[in-house]
């Protein structure tokens, strides 16, 4: 009977043990066995049971090859859920180990108690049911990748000795998967993962299929031998990829995916990881320049990073803290070698200087000279020929102020975006307003309201100036752009005041009485607002955040720093100036419509010599509007000031106000 035991602790049954659906048991009513013992043989045959089940989980998950999550009978595929078969056969070894010592024991003594046995695997009577719950949580949420490592990491957290180390070896081998895929990752750059199985995936800006999707099973295979292969090998992978997928990886980027990461690395340091491969998988190109340096990148400290990878998987256990420290080691050599390559090689302060002139209004003469070529064009609804007239005047506008840098000015376009052409954007702002009989009508979509400026940024400074950064860029430009002409609008009225082209007159607002306020005292009012809003721009936001900006890259050799000073940057300007405020940021752009709508009229007046009858309701109602505006604009920055909630408020406020006649006259500009 103790060797049939011995079977069907094996998982086979016989003439005493039974697989009657409820897993093996002693067939009941036997006259040779004691009743008191049936009770040890089934809590053992349990032991079969649970055994039985693994090797049938191994063989149905730990063998075969899937180009996919599951394959047509719904198994789990992949490369750590073999690993985890492996773990496991390792931990059924010593149960296999354990009953061929007591066989041997049989042997010598037929005549041993079922006692002796029970207690001979009393360790499995522990190891067998946590494993069966892994399992069972394994197939109930089809756990996958490194999601597997995460339901094994928070299963080994126990209080029972044998089931946390029987659970730490499983997760020992299931690790040596993860190290090596962050070998690739982090230290070649590659990313063949067939199975969608790292916490780092690759999303395609195309058909959403990566280029690796069209690979066979026997590729497979292969992907499995890329966590042992050589680094002759690895290279001659990373040349294949230049021949084979350089087209597709330039619309591709990669991501956390968040349900994948195991629970014992932190978000931060699935960053750092990102950020190292991401990196390294920029010099993957098919450009001559990346070329010369991808083979300079990590060939240095290539072998003394792998070697520390291979030193770490070979622990035991998982250490947090010199994982991290590992992660901290490469990112840092990573960091300091782009800054060295973007910096220095790439004149990163030289960009930005060519950003600020360009996209933050610095080359104040080019955009004066701009302005006046296209006043005429981009005043009334753009069509399909705006677009190549505007950039045209734009190089010629370059052209007059003696910018002779034709590659330069190359690399910058002007955009007309209408809400016809992309419906799913918002509407830019400002958007003029056409005149009508009776006051000002509401806001119509002109050339320049549709106006905007693009960038395309050399290799390898588009790792810094990304698609998302020259939106931001833009964002600010129409801004600045809307507050130069609108000041370059009230300067040419002033300039036809002073040559005495232009009348003077009083305009008496409804509502007010007999108050009247002279033309050019409202023009005035504007120009002060306009101008002290212009200042406040360039110098308070701009100059002084550019500065901070330098500073920083001055100080520091890290290219993650610099890349968040630069962030840190364009947030400041969005925040400064407004756009992303809206009560304030609306407010603004209707005293520029305002202000735009006011020197039109008047402009007006020098084809017709005097003023039409509409033209004096006309001014009454952008003036009684300007007043109104302007005592918005001021109570909304004198009450967030005395929050003290808005510092950059309070400095505009500063700029307004500091005579105190925009108090004193009642937070309203434009009253006589």
């Amino acid at each position: 009977m103790l060797h049939e035991l011995l079977l069907s602790l094996t998982g086979h049954c016989g003439g005493v043990f039974k697989d009657s659906g409820n897993g093996i048991q002693v067939v009941s009513d036997l006259p040779f066995i004691h009743p008191s013992e049936v009770e040890v043989l089934n809590e053992l045959c349990r032991l079969g049971t649970l055994y039985k089940s693994f090797q049938h989980f191994i063989q149905e998950h730990g063998t075969g090859v899937a180009t996919k999550r599951t394959g047509s009978d719904g198994k789990l595929h992949g490369l750590y859920i073999r690993s985890f078969c492996r773990g496991l056969d390792q931990v059924l070894t010593d149960y296999r180990n354990a009953l061929l010592s007591l066989e041997q024991e049989i042997l010598r003594d037929p005549h041993l108690p079922v006692s002796h046995l029970h207690y001979s695997l009393r360790g499995f009577q522990l190891i067998f049911p946590a494993l069966s719950t892994v399992l069972e949580q394994i197939i109930s949420h089809r756990a996958h990748g490194c999601y597997l490592l995460d339901v094994l990491y928070k299963n080994s957290v126990s209080g029972l000795p044998k089931v946390k180390d029987a659970m730490e070896r499983i997760l020992h081998v299931c690790n040596g998967v993860l190290y090596k895929q962050l070998c690739a990752w982090m230290i070649h750059g590659l990313s063949h993962d067939l199975h969608h199985e790292f916490f780092i995936q690759r999303v395609s800006g195309g058909s959403g299929v990566g280029p690796d999707a069209s690979k066979t099973s026997q590729e497979d295979e292969g992907e499995l031998g890329i966590m042992g292969v050589t680094g002759r090998q690895m290279q001659a992978m990373k040349n294949m990829s230049l021949s084979d997928n350089d087209t597709q990886r330039d619309a591709e980027m990669f991501i956390i995916q968040a349900d994948l990461l195991p629970g014992y690395i932190p978000m931060r340091v699935a960053s750092k990881i990102l950020f190292v491969g991401e990196s390294v998988q920029m010099f993957e190109t098919n450009q001559h320049t990346a070329r010369q340096h991808s083979g300079q990148f990590m060939k240095e400290r290539e072998a003394e990073f792998t070697k520390d990878i291979q030193q770490l998987a070979q622990q035991s256990n998982f250490c947090p803290s010199a994982f991290e420290a590992l992660v901290d080691k490469i990112r840092s050599h990573v960091a300091e070698h782009l800054w060295v390559m973007v910096v220095q090689e790439a004149d990163l302060t030289g960009q930005l200087r060519v950003m600020k002139d360009f996209f933050l209004l610095g080359r104040g003469e080019l955009y004066l000279a701009f302005i006046d070529q296209t006043r005429h064009l981009l005043k009334g609804p753009p069509a399909s020929s705006t677009e190549h007239d505007v950039n045209t005047s734009f190089q010629q506008a370059a052209r007059n102020v003696l910018i002779e840098n034709d590659a330069l000015l190359q690399r910058f376009k002007l955009t007309i975006t209408t809400a016809a052409s992309n419906p799913s954007a918002p509407m830019p702002k400002p958007a003029d307003r056409s005149l009508e009989s009776g006051g000002v009508s509401a806001t119509v979509e002109t050339g320049w309201s549709c106006l905007g400026l693009t960038c395309t940024v050399q290799w390898p400074l588009h790792i810094f100036f990304t698609p998302s950064v020259i939106k931001k860029y833009n964002r600010v430009f129409r801004f600045l752009l809307a507050v130069r002409r609108t000041q370059q609008d009230l300067q040419s009225t002033w300039s036809l005041q002073k040559e005495g082209k232009l009348k003077d007159m009083k305009i008496k607002v409804e509502g007010q009485g007999d108050a009247a306020i002279g033309i050019w005292q409202l023009r005035h009012h504007m120009s002060f607002l306009v101008d002290n809003l212009q200042y406040y721009l360039q110098v308070d936001v701009i100059e002084s955040q550019y500065n901070a900006l330098l500073d920083t890259i001055n100080t520091t050799r890290d290219f993650e720093a610099i890349k968040l000073a630069h962030e840190h940057f364009l947030a400041a300007l969005l925040a400064q100036s407004f756009v992303h405020m809206k009560p304030v940021s609306s407010c603004l752009y209707e005293i520029l419509d305002l202000c735009s709508s006011f020197c039109r009229l008047l402009t007006a007046q020098l084809s017709t010599s005097f003023l039409v009858d509409r033209d004096p309701a006309q001014l009454s109602a952008i003036t009684k509007n300007f007043q109104l505006q302007s005592h918005i604009l001021f109570q909304i920055l004198s009450s967030v000031s005395s929050r003290n909630a808005s510092p950059h408020l309070t400095q505009l406020l500063l700029r307004l106000d500091f005579n105190k006649y925009y108090t004193t006259s009642g937070g309203q500009l434009g009253s006589a």
